[in-house]
């Protein structure tokens, strides 16, 4: 696992040089925040890293509920009992196949793991506020995507919105060296709008599932929008 700081962002990346996978430690005062659960075989490191920090895990956020975003989370709350768990409720109801589509919906994609024990706290809405994280709706790579921004930095953790590995893109926009974030989005249109709806916000510091962090991203996301719309003729 290597780990990145900068400034209360932690970036933990599992296998960086073959399938990279991130989650994120954020700091807050007395306790950390964990975005994202990465892989089943995750959740040693994860402990081991807040450990080295010197604070506890307290939350657990989650972009969404794919097997690479949330692999961990039954090993970390077993041994975290006191962290309180959050996502979003259409994440939740994929997990326990409730989830139904509208007649004019693209079929779900990637893999959601049916063997999730561990149940949400609560479920976050855009606006919400998970201590120093303002939560952002960010659908389209899932139908129920979150993203995270922190205000006292600028930081943007976009869960899968984007991808940095094998090239910078929008989800769902296939990146050959890289095309895995591209073949598990569910809607590349809303993908798009989202993308767009994020860069508004104009992050200083991009953080995703699957790359490095990008210092200054705005000009680098914007670009990335143009080429996804490009590609789907996109109009909106």
């Amino acid at each position: 696992m290597r780990i990145l700081k900068h400034q209360h962002l932690y970036q933990l990346t599992f296998m960086p040089r073959l399938f990279p996978v991130n989650c994120y430690l954020i700091e807050e005062r007395d306790s950390l925040t964990l975005v994202d659960a990465a892989m089943t075989s995750s959740a040693a490191a994860i402990l081991s890293a807040a450990e080295t920090i010197g604070k506890p895990i307290r939350k657990i956020v989650l972009s969404h509920a794919h097997a690479d975003h949330i692999g961990a989370l039954d090993k970390l709350k077993e041994a975290l009992p006191y962290a309180e768990v959050f996502m979003s409720e259409t994440e939740w109801k994929l997990l326990s196949g409730a989830f139904t589509l509208k007649a004019n919906d693209p079929p779900i994609k990637g893999g959601f793991p049916k063997n999730i024990k561990t149940k949400p706290n609560d479920f976050l809405l855009e606006g919400d506020r998970i201590d120093s994280l303002e939560v952002i709706a960010a659908l389209g790579h899932s139908p129920g995507m979150l993203a995270f921004f922190d205000h006292r930095n600028g930081a943007l953790i976009a869960g899968d919105s984007f991808q940095l590995r094998g090239g910078m893109a929008v989800a769902g926009d296939i990146r050959w060296r890289f095309p895995f974030p591209a073949w598990g989005t569910w809607n590349k249109e809303l993908s798009i709008t989202s993308a767009q709806k994020l860069t508004d916000l104009e992050p200083k510091l991009l953080a995703v599932g699957h790359g490095d962090l990008l210092h200054h991203p705005v000009p680098n996301m914007q670009q990335a929008i143009q080429r996804a719309k490009k590609g789907l003729h996109f109009n909106a």
